[in-house]
């Protein structure tokens, strides 16, 4: 079964064995000491949760203190639709093949190939389908119950993935000649975008880079991929994908809005509150602190509780 994952660049094998093991032994914690144990493991250094100054410490606030009732809808692969066409248009959106619970439930005979298959409210989950193989191969290891099971937003502690009913969608999958399209994550902060990073995978090696609005190269990428060697050509769609994005992220203080272009359309691929975590590798460790000073964060408290 095709995973739908990049091809990182992990770092070593006892490490990240050891890191596993850790964030097992203290997943009984209640989110605050957890995250800031779980931060402490990769950074070094525990996380200013009272007075947050960089991105990623700020991300780790909107975790733990930021209850925007729609951040749900957000997060939700298939309740995200609903907003995407509503803001920017229905011609933005991925088309749905099926949404369910259970795949024995699909009718695979109306399903276009190819596909892809994942769960609505988990990240780093799925497979492409692009023959009646991979769908075979899908269902002789039905995943269905497992993705459905993931407690996802206990991992990270990103609350807005636990608010809503999990299932499993089927979308048409996006092709760009022989590869998946590049993946263009939006990062904007109050209605502005900051940059742009760009996730690619050439045959089957996944590369990172960033670009300003304006399409200037920018010097550093995040640890978790190759950086991209070479120069990408300016996309002849950028300004109406910045158009987008702005109408996408509306009055938000942050949000990263993910598109793809493919055959000189343009898809909202997910709409994304908690980049990596907020973990090291969530930016590059040189745009932390810039990233942080453009976030004029705000709190939306639970409902009848104090304003943090």
């Amino acid at each position: 079964m095709p995973d739908i994952s990049l091809s990182s660049h992990h770092e070593s094998w006892l490490k990240t064995k050891l890191q596993h093991l850790f964030w097992r032994l203290i997943s009984g914690l209640p989110d605050r000491p957890y995250l800031r144990w779980k931060y402490f493991s990769m950074a070094g250094r525990f996380p200013d949760l009272d007075r947050p100054t960089l991105f990623s410490e700020k991300v780790q606030v909107r975790k733990l203190y930021d209850r925007n009732p729609l951040y749900p809808v957000m997060v939700d692969k298939y309740g995200a639709k609903r907003l995407i066409a509503e803001r920017a248009g229905e011609r933005y959106v991925i088309p749905t093949l099926w949404i369910g619970r259970n795949l024995k439930d699909v009718e695979w005979s109306k399903i276009r190939l190819p596909a892809v298959v994942k769960p609505t409210h988990a990240s780093g989950r799925g497979a492409f389908l692009r023959g009646p193989a991979d769908i075979e191969h899908l269902l002789s290891d039905d995943p269905g119950e497992e993705w459905l099971s993931l407690k996802h937003h206990k991992i990270n502690r990103e609350w807005a993935y636990g608010e809503f009913e999990p299932k499993i969608i089927i979308e048409e999958m996006l092709v760009e000649g022989d590869e998946v399209p590049d993946d263009y994550r939006f990062f904007v902060f109050s209605g502005e975008v900051s940059h742009i990073e760009i996730r690619l995978r050439r045959k089957g090696v996944g590369f990172e880079c960033n670009y300003t609005p304006d399409w200037q190269k920018m010097p550093y990428s995040a640890p978790y991929y190759e950086a991209f060697p070479d120069d990408l050509p300016e996309p002849a769609e950028l300004a109406e994908m910045l158009e987008v994005v702005k109408k996408m992220a509306g009055e938000s203080d942050f949000m990263r809005v993910d598109l793809y272009l493919t055959g000189g359309r343009i898809y909202v691929g997910e709409l994304t509150l908690y980049p990596g975590g907020g973990f090291k590798g969530c930016v590059a460790d040189e745009y932390d602190a810039m990233l942080g000073a453009k976030w004029k964060q705000t709190l939306t408290p639970a409902r009848g509780s104090a304003e943090t």
